[in-house]
């Protein structure tokens, strides 16, 4: 259960898995930490990056899969959820920016989009509950940007899970399941976390009025059944 620093990481000599760090770390401070052009908005791929960097708050690690179940990579992620945790930041802004990638190179690219893309969609309930967000990214990842639909943000030269706390501006991707149900879920778990504490509150109305039309849309589905 290793988690390195990006200085940890230049201080490593002797380890097996030290390519893919320095992969994975060139490919978040040259990608996810820069501006892109076909982004659709200013700023970096991912606006937590840059201060994640500066402040040393993220933390790889590789996880060997070879041989493994699918439900022992599930439960291996969620002990990695545990850790995340239970890491004790005090200061809000260093919070934000905490974030785990955990990396899986003995996943094939061939493979990536049926076990990368599943052991998020399986666990996103539970990570999501406990006001966390987790992201799938691989070379086919096919999910589109937020500004610009031909942009392709979740795409890494390794596959990997990311791991950080849940904020506002996470509401797109917990209202657009077209499961009601787990719409509900994300949406009641996300009201939950921020409470009264919202900052935009556009966004706040936004939150509820998704909500009252994913539990409409489960009354209408159990009327016509019965």
């Amino acid at each position: 259960m290793q988690l390195y620093t990006p200085i940890e990481i230049e201080q490593l000599q002797e380890n097996e898995d030290l390519p893919y760090f320095i992969q994975i770390l060139d490919w978040v401070k040259n990608f996810l930490g820069r501006p892109h052009p076909h982004l659709g908005r200013p700023g970096a791929v991912c606006p937590f990056v840059p201060h994640s960097l500066r402040s040393n708050n993220i933390r790889l690690a590789v996880i060997r899969t070879k041989d493994l179940y699918p439900e022992q990579i599930e439960n291996i992620v969620k002990r990695y959820r545990d850790i995340f945790l239970e890491m004790d930041v005090k200061e809000h802004e260093l919070k934000l920016s905490k974030a785990f990638l955990l990396i899986f190179p003995d996943i094939h690219i061939e493979d990536a989009t049926k076990s990368i893309d599943n052991i998020q969609q399986k666990l996103k309930p539970l990570f999501v509950e406990s006001g966390l967000m987790i992201g799938e990214f691989h070379k086919r990842n096919q999910s589109p940007g937020l500004h610009n639909p031909d942009f392709r943000p979740l795409r890494s030269p390794v596959p990997l899970l990311a791991i950080r706390f849940m904020v506002e501006a996470d509401l797109p991707f917990l209202q657009s399941p077209a499961d009601p149900h787990l719409r509900i879920r994300y949406l009641e778990a996300y009201l939950k976390r921020f409470g009264q504490k919202f900052t935009d509150e556009t966004r706040f109305k936004t939150a509820y009025q998704a909500l009252a039309l994913a539990k409409e849309e489960v009354e209408t589905a159990n009327l016509v059944i019965y």
